[in-house]
């Protein structure tokens, strides 16, 4: 079974201008962030990837959780490194700030949700896509 999403982007203009971004769920201007010399209007390439590792990793990591009948909250900051070395922009590493608070921590509870914690880094499909180009990384903290 295969499944195809779709995105529509339009951009009328040079490097500063500012697109339209479309798909089924998300709808957003989009340009070149300021950190880059952009005007920084709506999204960018370089946040969309980081929400896209980070919403694939806590959505796997919940199903995870879920079936380990682990209650759990996750919060979590991703931060994504851009280097530029020489005029070249090179996204080097992901990092996911994780903390799960657990419902009834019992020390099975927490090596249990460590290992899924990890896991859940690689069997996300994004995860998987960066592989080899984009380091991806957890940092663990559990309450």
């Amino acid at each position: 079974m295969q499944h195809t999403f779709v995105l529509q982007t339009k951009w009328d203009g040079g490097r500063n201008a500012v697109g339209d971004l479309q798909a089924q769920r998300l709808q957003t201007q989009i340009s070149i962030p300021p950190e880059m010399d952009g005007p920084g209007i709506g999204t960018n390439p370089d946040e969309m990837l980081l929400g896209a590792a980070a919403t694939c990793y806590i959505i796997s990591l919940a199903a995870m959780l879920e079936r380990a009948a682990i209650k759990a909250t996750i919060d979590m900051q991703s931060d994504g490194i851009v280097d530029v070395t020489n005029g070249v922009f090179t996204y080097q590493q992901i990092i996911h700030k994780l903390t799960l608070k657990l419902a009834e921590r019992t020390e099975k509870n927490e090596k249990m949700a460590e290992r899924l914690a990890f896991k859940a880094e690689s069997t996300c499909m994004i995860s998987k896509a960066l592989k080899g180009n984009v380091e991806v990384l957890v940092k663990l903290t559990i309450e």
